[in-house]
């Protein structure tokens, strides 16, 4: 049976969820489709999501629709969770985009559309609510032409539109505006049309699946997911014209896209692309050892059922395998253009009640093991826990599955724009055992320098090999990275080379007739402890400047509304790069400091009477201008204070 691995995309409230449950009870695998707004769906697993009704992460079920099997994936649709978006769609085979066609296209759909496009996923188009008022199919067709740049292939009629008795007809291939649409794209299609020759339904067929798959051509299907208009037609268009998925022969290989929890412990979720996964098997994770697979769940209609192995094509949870979301197994294929977007906010999280900070502490750990894009930085010294957002929606999102999860209720405070430190130059420092005060029997010197951006932070071991013990090695290294999370002005320093110029240690060593003795012998917690102390000091001489997120904004907005919006943007310090005219609006493009894209969000409605369509994703961290840089207050000592680092962590 032929497999397809498909996601459910939309905005907002454009009724993915709805519709995933339709396709549910036409598949029979529901007695009946279930409700966002009763809490009853079968995706919306978590109780803060059927609370909420919004979803949260990316939930996955299985149907089967005549002789191919599904993988559904729903996922979210709020602006804040794109990048669990965009982390499910490099799995995927396809996708169905969902449009309301009441609300038309909105800037979410402007953004998943985007990234279908750059990972390159095949899409069909549902323009969802024909049976609410003020639905308008052709309206939403042009803004699918005019805002997305796509080209839809209109396979179904809409009657009684905008009432409840809404009903939808399967267009023929073979029907003059689907062969017209299609000859733009295929040359022995348009012959057969341009000479008036009959075309036949099975080239049609053939000509639009190839254009699918280049993305040159979109299908779309109009309906309803509650009433259940059009929604055979689309499971018809889904078995007949988009592409399986691909499998390979050889060994293992495969993508972790989601880390959950259960009853019985941690699982990850992988799409196998080759081979075959048993438990008991070994896998290697990128850059790390191999594990043991203990148990394997793979996804079915009837539920996710524990197997002995996985095939390739398929979804699988397994237990066992210690992997992180966007790690791989083996060799997959890549998709292009997936990465995780930095967090450009972050705030402190404090426990309303705090006797459970330590309890807050663990649940955090857990959640941001879960989600890759919550970066989060605990300092037990200074019992604060230091988050990393996309919005405002995620910090209450965390808050709920906190309390909900585990008991903890918590508030955020103190919110800024999650900036970094760069090096200005190159710094030195060093410091010998046993002077200067220096209370560790370690010796350790360090050389920092500038890096390219998004080189991240390397350390090298300068030193001749094997003067020093892998163990002290590795200790430096932990204790380089903990001093770079707060740098001259507080923010975590990145894209650096930290060099081992010089080290001394005092060999193992025990008193006559006794055990090994720590007070004359180094240990690993010499190297760990003193690090930090070198790094302050080659920052000190170095130097770091300040670098805020830049984002890249899309505008599309009507004409007569861009002298305005130009001001607007110049004000707030934008840098606008291109313009263009399409279908009768202007797209405009450019970069604009994060922390003034809330104030373009808040003032576009008013200009553009509700028209501009905004859509911003991160692009570049650029220095601070001015004369006084944003500063983060300091958790631990004052970086100037080689003594106050030494009273910090006593031996």
């Amino acid at each position: 049976m032929a497999l397809l691995n498909l996601g459910i995309v939309a905005h907002v409230d454009a009724g993915k969820t709805s519709l995933t449950e339709r396709l549910l009870y036409e598949a029979g695998a529901v007695a009946e489709p279930g409700s966002v707004d009763a809490g009853t769906t079968r995706t919306d697993s978590m109780e803060l999501e059927r609370r909420r009704g919004i979803t949260i992460r990316a939930a996955v079920t299985a149907i089967t629709i005549g002789d191919l099997s599904i993988n559904l994936l729903d996922t979210p649709g709020h602006p804040d969770f794109i990048a669990e978006v965009e982390r499910s769609l490099a799995v995927l085979d396809a996708a169905v985009l969902v449009v309301s066609s009441v609300e038309g296209v909105q800037p979410q759909t402007v953004a998943i559309w985007r990234a279908l496009r750059r990972i390159g996923v095949p899409t069909v188009l549902f323009f969802n609510k024909v049976d609410r008022g003020g639905a308008d199919v052709d309206r939403v067709t042009a803004q699918v032409r005019q805002r997305l740049g796509a080209r839809p292939v209109l396979l179904g009629t809409v009657t009684g539109q905008g009432h409840r008795e809404a009903r939808v007809q399967a267009v023929d291939l073979d029907a003059e505006p689907v062969v017209a649409e299609v000859a733009e794209v295929d040359d022995a299609v348009a012959a057969r049309w341009l000479t008036d020759r009959p075309v036949r339904v099975r080239d049609v067929r053939r000509a639009l699946r190839r254009a699918v798959r280049r993305g040159e051509l979109v299908p779309a299907v109009c309906g309803s997911a509650i009433t259940g208009a059009g929604v055979r037609r689309l499971c018809d268009v889904l078995a007949d014209l988009l592409p399986y998925g691909e499998t390979r022969d050889g060994p293992p290989a495969g993508t972790v896209f989601a880390v959950d929890r259960d009853g019985h412990g941690r699982r990850v979720w992988l799409r196998l692309w080759s081979g075959r996964l048993r438990v008991r098997d070994r896998v290697r994770l990128t850059g790390g050892r191999p594990e043991p697979v203990t148990e394997i769940a793979v996804i079915e209609p009837e539920g996710v059922l524990v197997r002995r192995s996985v095939s390739a094509g398929q979804i699988a949870a397994v237990r066992g395998v210690s992997a992180r979301i966007g790690q791989h197994i083996g060799d997959p294929p890549r998709r292009h253009g997936y990465r995780f977007p930095p967090p450009t906010r972050q705030a402190v999280v404090e426990p309303v009640d705090p006797a459970q900070r330590l309890a807050m502490f663990a649940g955090l750990a857990e959640l941001a093991d879960e989600d890759p894009l919550v970066d989060l930085r605990l300092d037990e010294q200074q019992a604060e826990a230091v988050i990393r957002l996309h919005g405002e929606v995620q910090k209450e999102v965390l808050a709920a599955l906190m309390e909900d999860r585990y008991g903890v209720r918590v508030r955020f405070s103190g919110t800024l724009t999650a900036c970094i430190e760069r090096v200005a130059g190159t710094g030195s420092a060093e410091e010998r055992v046993r002077e200067r005060g220096n209370p560790y029997l370690a010796g350790l010197g360090l050389r920092i320098e500038a890096a390219p951006a998004g080189h991240g932070i390397e350390l090298r071991a300068g030193i001749e090999p094997g003067r020093l013990p892998p163990a002290f090695v590795a200790a430096t290294e932990e204790g380089v990275r903990a001093a770079l999370r707060q740098g001259r002005y507080g923010w975590p320093v990145t894209d650096c080379t930290v060099t081992m110029t010089a080290s001394r240690y005092w060999p193992r060593q025990s008193r006559p007739h006794q055990k090994f003795d720590k007070s004359i012998s180094t240990v690993a917690a010499d190297f760990r402890n003193l690090a930090p102390v070198v790094v302050a000091a080659a920052l000190r001489q170095a130097g770091t400047r300040v670098c805020q997120p830049i984002e890249r904004f899309d505008v599309n907005l009507p004409r007569h509304t861009v002298e305005t919006v130009l001001a607007l943007l110049g004000r707030q310090g934008a840098v606008v790069h291109d313009t263009a005219v399409a279908g009768g609006y202007l797209e405009v493009s450019g970069t604009l400091p994060s922390a003034r894209v809330p104030r373009v969000v808040a003032a576009l409605p008013d200009l553009t009477g509700g028209e501009a369509v905004l859509t911003t994703t991160f692009d570049h961290y650029a220095p601070v201008t001015g004369e006084e840089p944003p500063r983060l207050p300091r958790r631990g000592p004052d970086p100037d204070d080689r003594e106050a680092w030494f009273r910090a962590v006593p031996r």
